[in-house]
Order: C-alpha cells, then structure tokens, then sequence
C-alpha cells in the first residue's frame, strides 16, 4: 500500500504542465533521433546533457529517460520504410519491417510496432513498481560463468536464422564475430586485428557497420522497378491492423515483454540483444514461422515490444543498485550524478519523492509516445511518394551524416561504404545478414565473460558445471541446437515405417 501511495505523490508531480512539456519534448527528440541513422540513444542522450544542467532534477531525468525510451520507436521508422535501422535495437525489425512495406503494409507495421512497443514498456514499468527489489537483487546472482551461459543461448539462436542454408549462416556469424574481435584485447588490454591502425582500437564501430550492411547495401542493391517499396502512402483504413493482425500479434507481444523485460534486468545486456532473442523466440513458436523473414507481423511486433520492455527494465538494476545495465543507462546515470543524485538503494531513501515522479513519469511517457507516434504513422509513410533516386539520396545523405556524428570520424563513414559493398555481396551470395549482427553484438560478450570466468576458476570449465544457473541455460542452448536434428529424423522415421514411401 505504501508503494501505491507514493506512485500517487509521483504520479501528482509528473503531471504538472512543465514536467509533462518535458517527458513530451523528450518523446519527440527520442522519436528523431531514433530516425537518424547512427546517431542512436546513447549519443543523443550524451549530447542533450548540457542543455539539461540548468533544469531541475526531476524534469532533467523525465526528459532524458523520454530521449531514451523515444528512440526505440523512432529507429523502428527508418528500418521499416527504408531497411535502414536508426539505432542497433532496430536491426531485426528491418527484415520483416520492410518486406511488408514492400507490399503495401508500411501503415500496420508502425501501427503494430507503436502499440508494440507502448505494451512492452508499461508493463515493464508495472515490474519496475511492484518488484524493483526482488528483481534487482537477482541481478547479483549472475556472474561471469552465468552470463556466459546466457549469451552462449544467444548465439544458439543462430538455428533459428540460418533460413535455408546453415552453412551460410554459419559464415555470416563468424564474420560478425572476427569484426567483434576487432580492437583492444577486453581482458590483457593488447591491441589484436588493429593492423596498427590507431582508429581501430576501439573496435569497429557497430552503429557504422549496420547501416553499412543493411541499409547502404540496400541501396547498391536497388534495380529501378524491382525492388523498390511502394510508393503510396496508405489511407486510414490501411493503418489500422485487421482483426488477423492483432491476433498474430498477441502471443508475440506477451512473449516479447517477457523476454525484453528479463534480458534488461541483466547488466551488460543490449536492446539488441532482447530484439534478437524476440525474433528467435518467434522462430520457435509463431504459428506462422514459416513466413518470417517474408514480411510477418509477429517478426515487427515482438522484437519491438521486447525492445521497449528492455528500456523501461533496464532501469530497475540503476534504480535499485546503481549498476547501470548498458551503455545507454551509464549515460544516464552520468545525469543523475551531475543533478547530484546517487542512483542505488539511497535514492528512494533520501530522494523519494524524486524516485517515483520519475517512475510515474514512465508511464506517461508511454501513453505520449503512443498518442504522437500513431497519428503519424500516416506522415512516415507519406516518405515513400518520394521518387526513389531522390529518396536514396537523401537517405545517404543521413547515413554519412549518421556515420560520421558516431565518432565525429571520417572513418566510420569509410567503414559504413565498406560494410555497405560486404551487405552486397552478401545479398548476392544469398547469406543471411541476421547472424552476423547476432554474433556482432553477442561475440564481446561471450569472450569478456568467458575469460573472467576461466580468471576466477584458475583455468578450469568446471566452473561452468558447478553452478545450477549455468547449467540450466547451457542445457536451453543444447536444446535450441538440436531441435532443427528432430525435425529432420522425424520424416526419416515416417519414411522407414512406411515402405512404399
């Protein structure tokens, strides 16, 4: 009762005119930046800080955390219209996103993914409610040896979008992987595949490389009449999702909300990660499995959803702990300590009433983020009147801008022409993009993890097989990889018990 009361006190502050002009303003400029190639949430968060030193606390972090959980619809836009994700947590939805813009259903696929993503994050706030603590202090129980394990489910998943040819996947992931690989060594601190090129010492830059890979080759890969989207931006009536859509959907949102919800408890884990793991859970139990990758709804709506459950989850490990769970939430917890706030169990007891406004505010940030975005999802797909040639150019015009405000580098807008002309010839060899951004995200992971378990256990993989976690999640990766293997004996024993056949 105590938790109801105070979500009151916090809801009676949020709504104040000035707070809800902020978590508004905040929703916008997520929703833009999100639409911008490269530019993403952790870097339009971190260049917004200055101009929100000046505001009080509690409008400062409202603002900020709209930013944050704005971008995860606002890079859906671009992946679904132009196959050009704006930020990495969007990558997955370009595959389905815009083969059905391809064929006419832009307007439901942003419909579904707005709605998507308003479910996903209000019920990941509810969790942040009612089980911040518990939640939180299961956090602790992960280590190395069990986060290992989770991300060895990750890369299992592999299976699932392998597509026709194993094999091919099986290539594109280590791609991804040798690129992840790229940089300073995580754990002996020594430069490895850098070619004594100080550039690459940070790595190769993600961002740079999906919007060379999806959204570039994309454009090299255009022949005129073929494979352009249709360019009729629908009525009304073709917004709304027919009664099927919404039926197909239900299952995907509730399984994307468990997974983006869980995945953002866990320190260390992206929306990326949670958008993949959605699309994999899709792969296995979507009754229309088969259609995924040739324009699903089920491949928009749980990535999607998933991906807002992880950014409203994501905040109850800073809430509660003060360990912030990505990249993104350590910029935001960089604001918090410049308003003089310790994010961690202190929080609700010296800045209580500031700890549930922003809560509280959570929740409306959601309901404007769905009152602004579908109304005009009518206006993004008004985009696609625009003739071709001069939609590709514009669109190269925001991937180089895109590119080069990563890093404000020249670099990583030659790495983006570079991973363009691979996605090409990857398109022509006809292997799957997907598993190179899975292993691309999971691989840093998976080695960083895996040393420091290898560290704590002086060398041995007992360690692995000690603990009940690691093994549960090492026996879930050993069941996703085997089940393509029962599919296939299953005809061979039909064949065997009939000998006609």
């Amino acid at each position: 009762m105590d938790v109801l009361n105070e979500l009151m006190m916090g809801f009676a502050e949020a709504m104040t005119w000035q707070n809800l002009l902020f978590a508004f303003v905040g929703c916008l400029l997520g929703t833009v930046i999100g639409v911008l190639p490269g530019i993403g949430p952790v870097a339009g968060i971190a260049l917004l800080i200055p101009l929100t030193l000046n505001l009080d606390p509690a409008g400062s972090i409202i603002m900020l955390c709209a930013i944050f959980y704005g971008t995860t619809y606002g890079g859906t836009i671009t992946s679904v219209l132009l196959n050009t994700p704006g930020e990495a947590a969007s990558a997955i939805t370009a595959i389905d996103g815009y083969q059905m813009t391809k064929v006419g259903r832009a307007g439901v696929a942003l419909t579904i993914a707005a709605v998507g993503s308003f479910i996903g994050g209000t019920i990941a706030t509810v969790g942040l409610v009612m089980a911040a603590k518990p939640l939180g202090s299961l956090g602790l129980l992960i280590g190395p040896p069990e986060f290992f394990a989770l991300v060895v489910v990750g890369i299992s998943l592999l299976v699932a979008l392998a597509g026709r040819s194993m094999v091919r996947a099986l290539i594109s992931g280590a791609l991804g992987l040798l690129i992840s690989m790229v940089g300073i060594d995580p754990v002996m601190g020594a430069p490895r595949f850098t070619f004594g090129m100080e550039r690459l010492l940070d790595g190769v830059s993600f961002v740079a490389v999906i919007v060379g890979i999806f959204g570039l080759s994309e454009i090299l890969s255009y022949r005129p009449g073929k494979n352009q989207a249709v360019a009729q931006a629908p009525g009304m009536r073709a917004l709304l999702p027919t009664r099927t859509d919404w039926k197909r959907s239900t299952p995907a949102f509730a399984r994307g909300t468990g997974i983006g919800f869980a995945m953002g408890l866990i320190p260390g884990m992206t929306g990326s990660v949670s958008s993949l793991l959605s699309y994999g859970a899709e792969k296995k139990f979507s009754k229309q499995r088969n259609e995924l990758g040739h324009g699903a709804i089920e491949g928009v709506a749980g990535p999607e959803t998933a991906n807002n459950a992880h950014a409203n989850g994501a905040l109850i490990p800073l809430f509660t702990l003060g360990i912030p769970a990505s990249p993104t939430i350590a910029v935001l917890m960089g604001a918090f300590l410049q308003q003089g706030l310790t994010p961690g169990p202190t929080l609700f007891a010296e800045h209580s009433t500031l700890a549930w406004t922003i809560i509280a505010s959570l929740f409306i940030g959601n309901v404007l983020l769905l009152v602004l975005n579908v109304p005009l999802v009518g206006l993004w797909t008004s985009i696609l009147k625009v003739p071709y040639p001069i939609l590709a150019g514009l669109i190269l015009m925001f991937m180089v801008v895109g590119a080069y405000t990563i890093n404000f580098s020249v670099f990583d807008v030659f790495v983006m022409i570079i991973f363009g002309l691979v996605g090409l010839g990857l398109r022509r060899l006809d292997i799957p993009l997907a598993p190179m951004v899975l292993t691309l995200v999971l691989g840093p992971l998976m080695e960083r993890s895996l040393r420091e378990s290898l560290d704590i256990s002086h060398g041995s993989f007992s360690i692995f097989f000690d603990r009940p976690i690691t093994i549960v999640l090492l026996l879930i990766a050993l069941v996703i990889v085997c089940s393509p293997l029962l599919k296939l004996r299953k005809p061979a024993a039909l064949a065997a018990e009939d000998p006609e056949s």
